[in-house]
């Protein structure tokens, strides 16, 4: 068996820990994983890689939160600015999320749609979240069996009035109609009564926005789903935690048995409600930036293992709707621009934590990655697929949004300096190069 590509690390992160390692590949996929110092029996055409001795193989993160817009906000963000800014930071699968395109992703004609555009676009592999909104329970098994990783529904408004959000009843409803076929509702947990009760935001008074947003919005919400989840027997995934004092919420429900998980995201885990400055609108996001205590309790989360897996929801915008005019958070878009910064965001503070790669791994590729059926991917093991990144963990840069791949140059990270250069993406095997054509696929649930 002679490889197409061997690639030689004395750091990698391979099954839970780091080693060296010669990984050989064959037509896309790891074939072989043998010591740093094997011979690895090779032709002539056989490209062998060495890596430097400050660099670190990882394998290609997952990010199963991504709103990429496109078709209907493509001047948002779209799926070649998208994907190119996840294969610069590390990332080689991204699930794009049923809004904000217009049309939404809640029938099988809007499913293909959204692919017909992104085909030939895409520079890493992109998947596709469908949506569960009030009146669509018949669709959910066709966008299932098109292939659809699950379905996200809200609570509350979505920011977007062509997706509008689930009642408890309906709820309910589609969790019992997906339970029929053992499909993931994913929930963006936040109790609309509560908000409705709380003073709106006016002004660029950061903590005004946040008390317009309390933790106890996310806790009755997330109750809700575990409810559901008891009494449907279904299948369900809290997004975007920001409230640490749901994680034992979760964790009791995961110890019941419910198949109940949950995510939380980089900005989260790095910035702290009494560090943003009025008027930064580039920190607004729903559920909200909170404390730093809070913070500390969501990285113990991680600690635990009740939240197993960390990505962006990238949710971007132009900066005019950010309105930095005014810095009103009560105007401003809510969203978070980070797809590109995620794994240098996490590295870093993982780091100061005593955290190694092995767990940033753990959160960022293989927790999404079995979340979402793809056990292929997230890992470097015989017979995953060759996606892989090359990581200078020691190198330090400062973040310029104007020269991230993002389609807008607005990010909440502007300015912060973050350790972990990607110095290299593999894709299928081959290196990204942002200057060639898209290569990356279109992928369903179920497709190795």
């Amino acid at each position: 068996m002679i490889p197409d590509v061997v690639i030689k690390a004395r750091r990698a992160i391979v099954d839970g820990h780091e080693t060296g390692a010669t990984v050989s590949l064959i037509g896309g996929r790891i074939v072989a994983i043998d010591p740093f110092d094997t011979d690895v029996p090779a032709a002539p055409e056989t490209d062998v890689v060495t890596l430097a001795d400050d660099e670190v193989l990882l394998p290609g993160l997952v990010d199963a939160h991504v709103h990429v817009n496109e078709p209907g906000r493509t001047h948002w963000e779209g799926f070649a600015s998208a994907t190119r800014a996840a294969a610069a930071g590390g990332v080689t699968t991204i699930i794009d999320m049923p809004l904000n395109s217009i049309p939404s992703t809640v029938t099988v004609e809007a499913l293909e749609t959204k692919r017909a555009v992104a085909a030939d676009q895409v520079y890493v592999d992109v998947g596709f979240w469908g949506g569960a909104v009030p009146g669509n329970v018949p669709d959910l098994r066709p966008l299932h069996e098109a292939g659809v990783f699950g379905f996200k529904c809200f609570l509350l408004h979505s920011g977007v009035d062509e997706f509008p959000h689930l009642s408890t009843d309906e709820l309910y409803a589609a969790l019992t109609e997906a339970a029929t076929f053992d499909g993931l509702v994913i929930v963006h947990a936040e109790d609309p009564v509560t908000i409705d009760s709380a003073t709106p935001p006016r002004g660029p008074a950061y903590e005004m926005f946040l008390e317009s947003r309390p933790k106890a919005a996310e806790e009755r919400a997330i109750t809700t789903v575990i409810e559901a989840t008891r009494a449907t027997g279904g299948r369900t995934h809290i997004l975007h935690l920001s409230d640490a004092d749901a994680v034992p919420l979760v964790a009791a429900a995961q110890v019941e048995g419910l198949r109940v998980s949950v995510e939380t995201c980089p900005h989260y885990l790095t910035f702290e409600a009494e560090q943003i400055p009025d008027g930064a609108t580039q920190f607004k996001c729903c559920p909200p930036i909170r404390e730093h205590a809070n913070r500390d309790r969501l990285w113990s989360g991680l600690d635990a293992g009740t939240i197993r897996s960390i990505v962006s929801d990238h949710s971007p915008c132009t900066p005019e709707l950010k309105r930095f005019d005014s810095g009103d958070f009560g105007d401003a878009w809510g969203g978070i621009s980070s797809l590109q910064l995620g794994l240098p965001a996490i590295w870093t503070e993982a780091r100061a934590r005593g955290h190694s790669l092995v767990d940033v791994v753990r959160w960022m590729g293989q927790g999404p990655a079995d979340q979402l059926g793809l056990t292929d991917r997230g890992r470097i093991a015989v017979g995953a697929k060759a996606d892989l990144v090359v990581l200078a963990p020691d190198d330090r840069f400062t973040v310029d949004a104007a020269a991230l791949h993002h389609k807008n140059p607005v990010s909440a990270y502007a300015g912060r300096t973050l350790s972990g250069v990607v110095r290299q993406t593999w894709l299928h095997g081959i290196p990204v190069d942002l200057a060639d054509a898209p290569r990356g696929a279109l992928i369903k649930r179920g497709q190795s």
